[in-house]
């Protein structure tokens, strides 16, 4: 793994700087270091690492965290619009998304839930309590702390901005097709730009100078372009 030179100041102080600087050729005292580091306003380690950084410490639990998320969905019916709520769980090391649930909306619940506090528990202590008995630890974030859930949010913005708000779902059966076709599309077709354009599932093999061809899904709403083996 590469690590940028901030990350590289979080995880090292003045005796383990000049260790790693003279395995890349350069002898540097300790006293030196800690005299560059303190021109430039650097804290030492132990007070650096009280205040580390949110890329540095989600890449050091990079494989054990996960994020979890609703997002709402209106789905025509024959007695009219019905909202639908969507669970989603994604593996932040990988990106890899799964769908955990989709049911639709108890408006008696939504109302009640509304008058108390006028807030939306939807994960209620019991639902934490769950997670714990199964070894995970649930995280509550603040409201409104920068990039507060950042990468599913950007999920669940793909998925409407490139599906769901430019279909309307006839049901809860169409939603469901719905949503499993872009997830295939999503980690078998769909170049990511926080993974330097790879794909989450690339597949086994692909020709590299075969004929184009395009593959199509939900009528050529998602497109994957590759080359076909001869």
């Amino acid at each position: 793994m590469v690590t940028t030179s901030d990350e590289f100041l979080y995880i090292t102080g003045y005796t383990r700087l000049p260790d790693v600087m003279f395995t890349l050729g350069h002898e540097i005292g300790r006293t030196t270091v800690r005299r560059i580091l303190a021109e430039d306003g650097i804290e030492p380690a132990p007070e650096r690492c009280k205040h580390m950084p949110r890329a540095p410490f989600l890449k050091a639990h990079w494989g054990t965290i996960d994020a979890m998320h609703f997002f709402k969905v209106e789905v025509m019916t024959l007695t009219g619009a019905v909202r639908y709520s969507v669970l989603v769980v994604m593996d932040l090391e990988t990106r890899h998304v799964e769908v955990a649930g989709i049911v639709r909306e108890a408006y008696k619940g939504r109302m009640i839930q509304i008058v108390r506090h006028l807030t939306d528990a939807v994960f209620t202590a019991d639902v934490r309590n769950m997670l714990g008995h199964a070894g995970a630890k649930p995280v509550r974030l603040s409201r409104r702390s920068p990039n507060l859930n950042a990468f599913i949010e950007r999920f669940i913005c793909s998925i409407k901005e490139e599906c769901l708000d430019r279909v309307i779902p006839l049901g809860e059966a169409h939603l469901r097709e719905l949503i499993r076709e872009y997830v295939i599309h999503y980690h078998a077709e769909r170049p990511h730009q926080s993974l330097d354009g790879r794909l989450i599932q690339p597949a086994d093999r692909h020709a590299s100078d075969g004929p184009l061809v395009r593959r199509e899904r939900l009528g050529g709403l998602l497109n994957y372009y590759y080359r076909e083996a001869a």
